[in-house]
């Protein structure tokens, strides 16, 4: 994340952002469940398939896997 690489999570791999501390004031999804945790690490919490803010990419379930894999590629293609 501090070398500005492109940091993806779906599901509840937002608590590996979250405990990294790279959430604080980014804009993010995640599996419902953790929601609160996403929100008291100071995150904005986003109710959709896939957001994006700079180079980290959050999505909530396996069924947004398409929309999740679609930005990566277009991240990484930069």
């Amino acid at each position: 994340n501090r070398a500005g690489k492109v940091v993806a999570a779906i599901c509840h791999g937002g608590w590996v952002l979250a405990s990294a501390g790279i959430i604080k004031g980014k804009n993010v999804t995640c599996v419902s469940a953790i929601k609160d945790d996403m929100i008291n690490s100071g995150a904005r919490y986003v109710d959709e398939e896939v957001v994006v803010d700079g180079t980290l990419i959050t999505s909530r379930m396996p069924g947004d896997l398409p929309a999740f894999c679609r930005e990566i590629i277009k991240a990484l293609g930069r």
